[in-house]
Protein backbone atom coordinates (compact mmCIF):
# COMPACT_ATOMS: atom_id res chain seq x y z
CA UNK A 1 0.00 0.00 0.00
CA UNK A 2 1.36 3.29 -0.95
CA UNK A 3 0.73 6.68 1.34
CA UNK A 4 1.17 8.99 -1.70
CA UNK A 5 -0.34 12.22 -1.26
CA UNK A 6 -3.31 12.64 -3.87
CA UNK A 7 -3.83 16.13 -5.29
CA UNK A 8 -6.56 18.05 -5.03
CA UNK A 9 -8.14 19.84 -7.74
CA UNK A 10 -11.18 23.01 -7.30
CA UNK A 11 -14.24 22.23 -9.12
CA UNK A 12 -15.14 24.09 -11.89
CA UNK A 13 -18.13 25.64 -9.70
CA UNK A 14 -16.22 26.51 -6.49
CA UNK A 15 -13.34 28.30 -9.01
CA UNK A 16 -16.37 30.21 -10.93
CA UNK A 17 -18.03 31.00 -7.22
CA UNK A 18 -14.31 32.75 -6.75
CA UNK A 19 -14.47 34.90 -9.74
CA UNK A 20 -18.08 35.74 -9.82
CA UNK A 21 -17.32 37.08 -5.51
CA UNK A 22 -14.37 38.67 -6.49
CA UNK A 23 -16.30 40.87 -9.65
CA UNK A 24 -19.52 41.39 -7.60
CA UNK A 25 -16.72 42.89 -4.55
CA UNK A 26 -14.28 45.21 -6.71
CA UNK A 27 -17.68 45.92 -8.69
CA UNK A 28 -19.62 47.26 -5.60
CA UNK A 29 -16.04 48.54 -3.97
CA UNK A 30 -15.47 50.61 -7.62
CA UNK A 31 -19.71 52.11 -7.37
CA UNK A 32 -19.17 52.77 -3.68
CA UNK A 33 -16.12 55.55 -3.89
CA UNK A 34 -17.50 56.78 -7.24
CA UNK A 35 -20.68 57.80 -5.56
CA UNK A 36 -18.87 59.05 -2.37
CA UNK A 37 -19.87 62.45 -1.75
CA UNK A 38 -16.32 63.35 -1.16
CA UNK A 39 -13.75 65.60 -3.20
CA UNK A 40 -11.68 64.00 -6.26
CA UNK A 41 -8.70 63.07 -4.14
CA UNK A 42 -10.22 61.21 -1.16
CA UNK A 43 -11.75 59.00 -3.45
CA UNK A 44 -8.52 58.15 -5.34
CA UNK A 45 -6.89 57.75 -2.67
CA UNK A 46 -9.46 54.95 -1.51
CA UNK A 47 -9.31 53.69 -5.02
CA UNK A 48 -5.54 53.04 -4.29
CA UNK A 49 -5.58 52.12 -1.32
CA UNK A 50 -8.18 49.42 -2.44
CA UNK A 51 -6.04 48.26 -5.47
CA UNK A 52 -3.02 48.10 -3.10
CA UNK A 53 -5.19 46.03 -1.09
CA UNK A 54 -6.27 43.39 -3.66
CA UNK A 55 -2.81 43.85 -4.93
CA UNK A 56 -1.35 42.17 -1.44
CA UNK A 57 -4.19 40.09 -1.09
CA UNK A 58 -3.26 37.99 -4.30
CA UNK A 59 0.47 38.42 -3.39
CA UNK A 60 -0.01 37.25 0.30
CA UNK A 61 -2.30 34.10 -1.01
CA UNK A 62 1.06 33.40 -3.63
CA UNK A 63 3.02 33.02 -0.82
CA UNK A 64 1.46 30.90 1.30
CA UNK A 65 0.57 28.47 -1.44
CA UNK A 66 4.21 28.27 -2.54
CA UNK A 67 5.23 27.49 1.09
CA UNK A 68 2.56 24.96 1.48
CA UNK A 69 3.43 23.37 -2.20
CA UNK A 70 7.30 23.30 -0.94
CA UNK A 71 6.45 21.86 2.68
CA UNK A 72 4.59 19.00 0.25
CA UNK A 73 7.95 18.41 -1.88
CA UNK A 74 9.69 17.90 1.31
CA UNK A 75 7.44 15.52 2.40
CA UNK A 76 7.69 13.98 -0.72
CA UNK A 77 11.96 13.73 -0.34
CA UNK A 78 10.99 12.22 2.89
CA UNK A 79 8.56 9.85 2.09
CA UNK A 80 10.76 8.49 -1.20
CA UNK A 81 14.19 8.03 1.25
CA UNK A 82 12.14 6.34 3.68
CA UNK A 83 10.45 3.71 1.40
CA UNK A 84 14.03 3.53 -0.23
CA UNK A 85 15.26 2.44 3.14
CA UNK A 86 12.04 -0.18 4.04
CA UNK A 87 12.39 -1.53 0.47
CA UNK A 88 16.40 -2.33 0.87
CA UNK A 89 16.24 -4.05 4.23
CA UNK A 90 15.86 -7.43 4.50
CA UNK A 91 14.50 -8.56 7.50
CA UNK A 92 15.32 -12.49 7.30
CA UNK A 93 18.92 -11.50 5.65
CA UNK A 94 21.51 -13.02 7.77
CA UNK A 95 24.44 -10.81 9.53
CA UNK A 96 27.60 -12.01 10.52
CA UNK A 97 27.78 -12.23 14.65
CA UNK A 98 29.87 -10.10 16.05
CA UNK A 99 30.97 -12.56 18.43
CA UNK A 100 32.44 -14.77 16.18
CA UNK A 101 34.61 -12.35 13.96
CA UNK A 102 36.24 -11.03 17.27
CA UNK A 103 38.06 -14.64 17.51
Amino acid sequence: MSDTPVKQQTTGAFYGQAVASFAVAMTATAIGIYRLEASAWVRGFLAIAVLYLVTSAFTLAKVIRDRQEAGEIVSRVDQARMEELLTAHDPYRKTPDPRQQSR
